[in-house]
């Protein structure tokens, strides 16, 4: 059966349904092709589940530290079942909620395979799309005929090519979504983001950690001050690092129910590895070789509206490998959906977009690092503040955290910020208004903040860079 529509989303996750229901407001008849769920990775799989685990996690910490409040310290007893448990209630909350907005904005949505087709009876452009499914052989595909394709397929979790994934010994982040029972001794390949924060999870639930990073610093997009001062902190929480490691075949060795690494030092067992080097972009099996569509490093080349070769097919997210956050792929998709629609929307400088890092202690950027600035020859100084002089991070014991700010010594515009300690991601999203507004950093310290807060380090970086701070 065949049916017409202004827009098709390949991809239900968050850029596909916040693109559908943007199209939706714009008056555009779309339709959502989703194999799985809706909600994709970030809600399924990621952002909304891993955050639920990070604050049982953060209450099993609490409790063991509760003797700093004045409280008597507890063992917990940790219930793996009880937090997968929960984890899944506020998944299954956000999902019907995704649900009813599909519902609310008319949006159709096909479960099932969708591969762009080339020019054909349907349209002389490629871009005609055919619903698959694949559990049902004897289904026919359903053909989308559209003016517009939104490629919004997200991305998956990129395996070591010596240590592929078995879901058992050697996990992938998917993997630790079904996590039935805490590890004893875990190590963590990879030191990024997703790995850091598992590492965070992990250890606060009383797991044995060692987080392997193969180049010389972890996190190594972040400014090299925020990456140590992280480093510090989960160490003294019980994480081991072993920085600088490089691992191959002839390095590992996998048992039964254990797998073995060897290291310089010596040998070391784990029950399990979860490697998290990155994510690969889901291009596969969409049909792109029907279209004028080009890649780069496998990923989806776009221009600055997200229009790929075919002027009438988009692609946003993790495919077109920009960062690979569920609020740039959002943005990305209004934008794409706006151009479409002829409304001349602004472009998208990821030099604005806030990079978050939800372990413990909280961990939160924008802007340009230090070794980004050198390397772009641009003039710079530095201020930075100890969450030791706001005395509502005192209180939250985040007092070993700092912010610190890049400023362009002319215009005093902030180029960069980095901030380590309670409420950082939160936090974040001021600097991010401030640098959409292009606030300069006096602008930042002079706007009145609340006290007690930790954001009046926000105020204090802001003075600081006119040299005229009060608790600094």
């Amino acid at each position: 059966m065949a049916y017409e529509y202004d827009l098709v989303i390949l991809g239900g996750g968050t850029a596909g349904y916040v693109a559908a229901i943007k199209a939706s407001q714009l008056g555009m008849k779309t339709a959502v092709v989703e194999k799985e769920k809706l909600g994709g990775t970030c809600l399924h799989k990621g952002c909304i589940p891993t955050k639920s685990m990070l604050k049982s996690a953060e209450v099993a910490n609490t409790m063991k530290h509760a003797g700093i409040f004045g409280i008597g310290s507890v063992e917990p007893e940790i219930d793996m079942g009880k937090v997968q448990e929960r984890k899944q209630e506020v998944v299954d909350q956000m999902y019907n909620g995704v649900r009813h907005l599909m519902k609310k904005h008319k949006v159709d949505v096909f479960n099932g395979h969708g591969r762009i087709l080339g020019p054909s009876i349907f349209s002389p452009m490629a871009g005609t799309v055919a619903v698959e499914h694949p559990e049902d052989e004897e289904a026919e595909s359903e053909i989308l005929i559209n003016q517009h394709v939104l490629v919004a397929t997200g991305s998956h979790p990129r395996p070591l090519p010596f240590l592929p994934f078995d879901g058992s010994l050697v996990l992938s982040s998917d993997d630790m979504m079904t996590l039935d029972h805490i590890p004893s001794r875990m190590v963590i390949i990879g030191g990024g983001v997703i790995g850091l924060e598992f590492a965070s999870i992990l250890t606060d639930l009383g797991t044995h950690v060692t987080v392997v990073e193969a180049g010389n610093q972890i996190i190594p997009h972040e400014d090299k001050d925020l990456a140590g001062a992280l480093k510090k902190a989960l160490e003294a929480e019980g994480v081991t690092f072993r920085v600088g490691t490089a691992l191959d075949e002839d390095r590992i060795s996998k048992g039964e129910d254990a797998i073995t690494l060897q290291f310089d030092e010596g040998e070391e067992t784990f029950d399990k590895a979860l490697v998290a080097i990155g994510r690969a972009p889901n291009t596969e099996d969409l049909g792109l070789g029907n279209t004028k569509i080009q890649l780069d490093g496998g990923y989806i080349s776009t221009n600055a509206y997200y229009t790929t070769k075919d002027a009438n097919i988009y692609a946003v997210g993790d495919v077109i490998g920009n960062l690979q956050l569920a609020h740039v792929a959002t943005k990305e998709a209004v934008i794409a959906v706006e151009h479409m629609a002829e409304k001349r929307p602004y472009t998208l400088d990821y030099t604005t977009v806030p990079r978050c890092i939800y372990t413990h202690p909280e961990v939160a950027s924008i802007g340009r690092t230090e070794k980004e600035l050198k390397e772009a020859g641009m003039e710079y100084s530095v201020h930075k503040v100890p969450f030791a002089a706001v005395g509502k991070a005192v209180i939250a014991h985040g007092g070993k955290g700092f912010g610190k700010m890049l400023v362009e010594p002319e215009t005093k515009d902030m180029l960069g910020l980095s901030l380590i300690g309670p409420g950082a991601t939160e936090l974040i999203n001021e600097a991010a208004l401030a640098k959409f507004l292009d606030a300069s950093a006096l602008e930042v310290g002079s706007a009145i903040h609340a006290h007690p807060s930790i954001g009046e380090v926000m105020m204090e970086l802001g003075l600081d860079a006119e040299g005229i701070g009060i608790h600094v």
